[in-house]
């Protein structure tokens, strides 16, 4: 082992640069990755649980690579997003999710709109600059206000796909399940389609391929589909001397729940082959076909990366933005962490993730690395793989702006390059992490505070007809009630057909009080759950009333409170109407707007044009 790990070091010494392709899932449930199943029990809800899931693709690069089993990032995607492309703990570049993406505080041109700050680097800028050919397909979610916050504006050369948090996956506009009506009518399209030299409107889906024309197939228009396809292309296009950068960020798994009937055939199959029962409930059935397609899309990029000849130098990178969401129509699953999306016990935060491809040494391949990794470190990781520091001398240089104004600093890179640490198995994060407002992490320990939401455990079957939305509103066609008889409960399959058949109702969104008032003994705690995570991953034990480990709490509170004080938290602003003028204006679709951002934003209020030159 020492020998490959000489080698892979003198390799990066003599300058060869590995391919980097990451994989970037979205809502990726801890429970839906194959892996996390094959050491589960055999009782028959374990034994339903493993046939349902099925990520063949997924579970053979982790045998060949290194399963990175303490991946932490934050509990919604556009911080973690935010992270990723900056170095910085989401606390200090962005734990707003839901600003809206035309906000625009026109006091402060650096900080004040979504997402990240302008003059933060990227690193698509970083590898750039290391030579690497830089592109980026999918969900962007980090802001596009202005130029300098579109994937272009961060480094990337091509880009092709949607900026905010999620949408319709054919039709292209906003998420229909979300009951919220921006300032423009939910009737701005968000996606992107372009070539190197076109910057005009986007033509309509269906006239992008005869294919499209068959909505059974997976080419059916749909928007994972045109992803995968730019995917292939971009591999097809390059020159394989060139160090590539390639970021493939899904859609999937996140709501809305929407994939080819094709695929819902392909998993009722797999299920059927697999010795299991059919689904019980529609979503767990349209979330096992999604992450069965994006299992799919990924075999295809691995099988292209090998046919050109390019798999053996490249480096796989794989990681979820934050834990599955599991209130019963996202159709997650975290099992057997707690929780989910949106809170801050481990299901919401520990996420999938492994490394793998022949740049991975092979005697650190089929391993799991234990040492804790925040989503941050990629940039401090491949930047050194890249052979570039990772210092932003650009945000260091608004700050002598900033601070002239009296506006927000910007935070320093505080990525911890990882790559070393992965290959000769050590923590090398074993000081506090600030993992939201409300959680701190000293490993083992982790400190929750505040009353936490999505708090439950879910089941090895799950989400099914045993949640508190199935019972009371029916929603969604979540439950079919004529198959109860397959439905699971704590104490195996129901047999009955009317609703005393149900499992006992679990509420996947109660609340546990963190703050010292749950009437639950088990969680009872002074101002604070105290886990340790390493001996206690499903977070059943609350330490924070054993005397044994006080002086622990009471460090890690302090340490929090302390934390808290530096959290990045400038004034955004407020959803501006001119952004839907603009929008109207560039488009010249009659209030629907479909951009190219080869070279413009999605939406830029003409007022926010006098900042396009920001102080370097």
């Amino acid at each position: 082992m020492k020998l490959a790990l000489v080698f892979s070091t003198l390799c990066l010494a003599a300058g060869k640069k590995p391919h980097i392709v990451f994989f970037l899932a979205d809502d990726f449930g801890w429970g839906n990755l194959g892996y996390h199943r094959r050491d589960t029990g055999d009782s028959p809800e374990e034994l339903q649980g493993k046939a349902e899931v099925h990520t063949p693709t997924l579970d053979r690069l982790i045998d060949e690579g290194i399963l990175l089993s303490r991946h932490y990032g934050f509990k919604t995607c556009s911080p973690s997003r935010s992270a990723l492309q900056t170095g910085r703990l989401a606390v200090h570049v962005n734990i707003e999710q839901d600003v809206m993406l035309s906000t625009a505080n026109y006091e402060d041109p650096m900080s004040g709109y979504s997402g990240i700050p302008r003059n933060m680097t990227g690193i698509a800028e970083k590898l750039r600059s290391a030579g690497y050919r830089t592109h980026m397909v999918g969900k962007w979610d980090v802001g596009m206000a202005t130029p300098d916050h579109t994937p272009k504006g961060r480094g990337y050369e091509t880009w092709y796909g949607y900026y905010g948090h999620a949408n319709h996956y054919w039709h292209m506009l906003p998420d229909p399940t979300y009951a919220v009506v921006d300032e423009c009518l939910n009737q701005v399209r968000d996606l992107s389609m372009h070539n190197a030299s076109y910057t005009g409107p986007v033509r309509d889906a269906i006239s992008l391929s005869a294919a499209c024309a068959d909505p059974e197939s997976d080419r059916g228009c749909y928007e994972e589909h045109l992803f995968k396809e730019r995917v292939l292309e971009i591999i097809r296009e390059h020159k394989v001397e060139e160090p590539l950068f390639l970021v493939y960020a899904f859609h999937l798994v996140h709501v809305p729940l929407q994939v080819p009937k094709i695929w819902l055939h392909e998993i009722d199959h797999a299920v059927k082959a697999a010795g299991g029962l059919p689904f019980d409930s529609e979503n767990r059935r349209l979330y096992a076909a999604m992450t069965l397609y994006m299992d799919y899309a990924i075999g295809k990029v691995v099988e292209a990366l090998k046919n050109k000849g390019m798999y053996e130098d490249t480096l796989v990178i794989f990681a979820s933005d934050n834990g599955g969401s599991i209130d019963a129509y996202s159709g997650g699953s975290n099992y057997p962490l707690r929780g989910g999306k949106v809170s801050d016990w481990e299901g919401g935060l520990r996420t999938n993730a492994f490394v793998s491809g022949g740049f991975v040494p092979e005697s650190r391949r089929g391993t799991k690395f234990e040492g804790v990794i925040n989503i941050a470190d990629w940039y401090g990781t491949l930047t050194e793989l890249a052979g570039v520091e990772m210092k932003d001398h650009r945000a260091e240089a608004a700050n002598v702006w900033l601070k002239e104004q009296g506006l927000p600093l910007l935070y320093p890179v505080e990525s911890v390059p990882q790559w070393q640490n992965i290959l000769q198995n050590r923590n090398g994060r074993p000081w506090p992490i600030h993992l939201s407002t409300y959680a701190v992490m000293m490993w083992p320990y982790k400190l929750v505070i505040a009353q936490q939401p999505v708090a439950a455990w879910t089941g090895p079957v799950y989400p099914n007809c045993s949640t508190l939305e199935s019972v009371q509103m029916l929603r969604f066609k979540l439950c079919m009630f004529e198959r109860v008889t397959l439905s699971y409960g704590q104490h195996g399959p129901k047999m009955k057909l009317d609703h005393s058949a149900l499992p006992t109702v679990m509420d996947s969104e109660r609340l546990v009080d963190c703050s010292g008032s749950d009437p639950i003994p088990l969680l009872m705690g002074r101002e604070g759950c105290l886990m340790n995570v390493r001996d206690d991953p499903t977070e059943h034990r609350n330490l924070a009333g054993d005397p044994e480990y006080a002086s622990t709490f009471e460090y890690m509170r302090t340490t929090l409170s302390r934390m808290n004080e530096d959290v990045f938290y400038p004034d955004r602003g407020k959803p501006r109407v001119e952004a839907c003028d603009v929008a109207i204006e560039h488009g010249k679709l009659g209030g629907f707007f479909q951009c190219s951002a080869t070279l413009t934003p999605l939406i830029r209020p003409p007022s926010l044009q006098v900042f396009q030159s920001v102080p370097e």
